[in-house]
């Protein structure tokens, strides 16, 4: 995987709940759709364009996905072992700071789609857990299999997490979260995940039609 490519992770979780076409969608595919539906019409809305409307646009968007993500069982999975080992107060903190990371990396992408074809596979459910599959078509013609791993709670469908040409994005995580712990401390965790949130900005405008073609997930080192 190449550096490249790391921006595109978040934004094909999100453009691959665009497309109409639908094949064998359940509950899951449903609920993960109307989230998506949301965001667009956020995306869309004269009257949240323009560089004034960027913080206003973003809280809505983030407000939206924190509706559908499980970022506590992300989070949880994300530093491993390791959970056990922290405070209430630390998880807490942890959990923000994880889902800041993830949304601040690649949230700005969703607004670079560009008509990528989207291709449902379908549900899997066992109990309260489900997988729901499809297929990315780039406009370069790459498929990348994505699978949102879910679970319901309550009515609820939530993402745990998802995989990307096989590539989950909490193992990405998990290693290099790990990697910082063995070799220091939770307080250098910390340190680290805030220098990067912070060093995280919007992309350019002309960077937008390049990351939307990227075709492959990548590693965003910590």
């Amino acid at each position: 995987m190449t550096k490249s490519c790391k921006q595109v992770i978040l934004p094909l979780v999100l453009l691959a709940l665009v497309s109409p076409t639908l094949a064998r969608a359940g509950e899951p595919t449903d609920q993960l759709k109307q989230t998506t539906d949301k965001i667009l019409a956020i995306v869309q809305d004269p009257a949240l364009k323009g560089p004034d409307k960027d913080t206003e646009r973003q809280k809505q968007m983030k407000q939206a996905v924190d509706e559908r993500f499980d970022w506590a069982a992300m989070a949880r999975s994300a530093i491993g072992k390791n959970w056990k080992d922290l405070s209430e107060a630390q998880r807490k903190e942890f959990t923000g700071l994880f889902s800041d990371l993830v949304e601040k990396n690649y949230m700005s992408k969703v607004e670079s789609y560009s008509g990528e074809k989207i291709q449902y596979k379908g549900d899997k459910v066992d109990g309260t857990f489900g997988v729901a599959d499809v297929v990315i078509v780039t406009l370069k013609g790459t498929d990348i299999p994505v699978s949102y791993r879910v679970q319901k709670k309550g009515a609820a469908w939530l993402v745990y997490d998802v995989s990307i040409e096989g590539v989950s994005l909490v193992n990405n995580y998990r290693s290099q979260i790990g990697a910082i712990l063995n070799s220091s401390s939770y307080d250098t965790l910390v340190v680290r995940l805030k220098a990067k949130i912070a060093a995280s900005a919007p992309e350019k405008t002309e960077k937008k039609d390049a990351a939307a073609t990227d075709t492959k997930p990548g590693k965003d080192a910590l």
